[in-house]
């Protein structure tokens, strides 16, 4: 009867040692080969398996199945995809030299490929092989880069492009990335410690998800979330905490929303200054339930189409 290959593949973000009670009944069972020595080999070797390190060939595995019956190869971390490839094609023009099947030890987390982005970022800030570029910025120097990239994936998101919307969140993560790098150089705090945060403050202001607490609706939701807020913040006044860097426009809509949400009554600035008609104007888009930031920006961008229009037809002319 032909042998057998089973094509171990283990997830690399995952502890070594760490896997299946299928796989390790395999390893345990049957003769271990691979390409190279791992952390892997290394932790399966420590629980007692045999682990042989060969080539990457096609031919010496087919002639160990036939001296030993069933083989565990254990793939790389990218999975020795060409070796499997090429063995899969060999056994289906010969099938009575082997069998050939796939079993996973381990999978990925959700998340995973973020471990491997924060492994990149360590790589790129390394104080000798890194990029001299990014070893030299500042959180000050980025800031910039962070409101463009803010801005980008806002538009990515007007559009309802997916595919921009996608690439764009990755630059704002590297924006992340790199800010809690520059951080962790002066013991300030790790990407872990960002995470930690945000992970205790997703638990605390969703009781209604992770406790006990009762809500008839997204309305009493927010109610929940702003109250916890404003217990954890300490704040003295309904305004104290919103970000004055914003787009005035947008500055204008926050501080008007903050009033409501705290049931205060301010009257609106007398119409005097082009500035006070302005913030009128957003208190009007509010009460319309319109947004006055993307209202502005809808209205420059149909501009801007007038104006290359207007172009083309002087340039035809």
């Amino acid at each position: 009867m032909a042998g057998s290959v089973i094509l171990l593949v283990t997830s690399p973000r995952i502890p070594p040692g760490v896997l299946t009670a299928q796989a390790w009944d395999l390893v345990r069972a049957h003769p271990v080969l691979t390409a190279a020595d791992s952390p892997q080999a290394s932790a399966l070797r420590a629980a007692g398996a045999s682990v042989t390190v060969t080539a990457v060939s096609v031919d010496p595995l087919l002639s160990f199945v036939a001296s030993h019956g069933t083989v565990v190869w254990l793939a790389s971390p990218d999975g020795d995809e060409q070796f499997a490839r090429e063995l899969g094609l060999r056994l289906a023009r010969e099938p009575g030299l082997a069998e050939l099947e796939l079993v996973y030890g381990s999978w990925d987390p959700a998340g995973a490929r973020v471990l491997d982005a924060v492994t990149v970022m360590d790589r790129l800030m390394h104080p000798d092989a890194g990029d001299p570029w990014k070893r030299a910025q500042t959180h000050a120097s980025l800031a910039p880069f962070l409101l463009e990239e803010a801005y980008e994936l806002y538009d990515a998101i007007r559009d309802d492009d997916a595919s921009a919307v996608r690439e764009e969140l990755g630059d704002v993560l590297l924006q992340v990335l790199i800010h809690a790098r520059l951080a962790e150089e002066t013991s300030a705090f790790t990407i872990d410690d960002v995470a930690g945060d945000l992970v205790e403050k997703l638990i605390r202001r969703n009781p209604h998800v992770f406790a006990d607490t009762e809500v008839g609706g997204i309305d009493e939701i927010i109610a929940n979330w702003e109250q916890i807020k404003k217990a954890e913040k300490s704040r003295s006044s309904a305004v104290d905490g919103v970000a004055l860097s914003q787009p005035a426009l947008a500055l204008a809509a926050k501080l008007l929303q903050r009033v409501e949400r705290a049931g205060l009554s301010v009257p609106l600035p007398p119409p005097t200054t082009l500035g006070d008609r302005l913030f009128t104007a957003v208190a009007e888009a509010r009460s319309a339930d319109e947004d006055a930031e993307a209202a502005l920006r809808e209205a420059a961008l149909h501009y801007m189409a007038s104006v290359r229009a207007a172009e083309q037809q002087r340039q035809s002319n």
